[in-house]
């Protein structure tokens, strides 16, 4: 398999996200989702709208979300739009909270440790997405980035805990650690070909806690922010990103570090790429 392309800016703008979506010549077309973290409410790590905002008009998409599997704001449809209306999200575009009336089942027929993902019903309604990733450290997945945010972030609540529990909702935070891991990559297959490749996939590396947007309580970013990156291979995306953490020279990049280490982050991107659906390959092109 040839090297994935993955575009590189160190310049964190809105106007930089635009121009490195231009990069990628995705085109998506038709009617476009936009899947990003609306963040939970008391969070001050994640993408503000005014950021992400020109992007979004720029395909002219629907902001897409699911409901979490955990109390807080966003584990009910009520709950979850008065999040995105507290947070800005309903004032720069559509919403679609997807899985508010259910879920549809997408295959995942070499999955390792999953043979369906359980996705919110709208999904069906796109012909193409935009994934805007804020990567960062994540509480259980070591961090966060495309693969995360197109598994557990496109499942529906039910999905989510399904995904968590490789396959047992009941053992949603108790299955085998790898095995869960594992999992995302099964479920980050089944977005990816349910797309037929109309997705694109943008990185921003700001604001990089240990800790995930979806704390209400996180931890302050110890690192300096590193850039935006962009590719049409979401494993790729990642592997250049976890790479950019390790060649940082901010000593303080080793609370991510840590963090990514001693929850085996990487094994997601190892094992999205045994599944072939992206490569680990690339080379960087700057756009700077």
């Amino acid at each position: 398999m040839s090297k994935a392309k993955v575009y590189f800016t160190k310049e964190i703008t809105p106007e930089a996200v635009v121009k490195i979506y231009g990069a990628l010549g995705a085109g998506l077309s038709g009617r476009v989702a936009v899947k990003l973290h609306s963040g939970e409410v008391g969070n001050q790590n994640f993408i503000r709208p005014d950021f992400l905002a020109p992007v979004i008009k720029t395909v002219n998409g629907t902001i897409v979300e699911c409901n979490t599997a955990y109390e807080g704001k966003r584990n009910t449809s009520k709950a979850h739009w008065e999040t995105m209306k507290l947070h800005g999200w309903t004032d720069i575009a559509n919403v679609d909270i997807m899985d508010e009336n259910g879920e549809t089942e997408l295959p995942v027929p070499n999955g390792a440790r999953i043979k369906v993902n359980y996705v919110g019903k709208n999904l069906a309604d796109y012909d193409s997405m935009l994934v805007l990733s804020h990567f960062k450290g994540h509480p259980m997945g070591g961090f966060g980035g495309a693969l995360k945010n197109i598994s557990i972030g496109i499942a529906s609540s039910h999905g989510k805990a399904y995904i968590h529990g490789a396959g047992n909702p009941d053992e949603m935070w108790s299955a085998d650690h790898d095995a869960f891991l594992e999992s995302m990559a099964d479920a980050a297959l089944s977005v990816v070909e349910f797309f037929k490749g109309k997705t694109a996939f943008i990185n921003i590396m700001k604001n990089m806690s240990v800790d995930c947007d979806c704390c209400a309580v996180a931890e302050d970013p110890k690192m300096a922010d590193i850039g935006i990156l962009a590719s049409l291979d979401p494993i790729a995306l990642d592997q250049a990103c976890v790479d950019l953490v390790y060649s940082s020279e901010d000593p303080g990049k080793k609370h991510l570090i840590e963090r990514m280490e001693s929850r085996n982050g990487i094994h997601t991107v190892e094992a999205a790429a045994r599944l072939g659906f992206g490569s680990r390959e690339y080379e960087i092109i700057s756009l700077d």
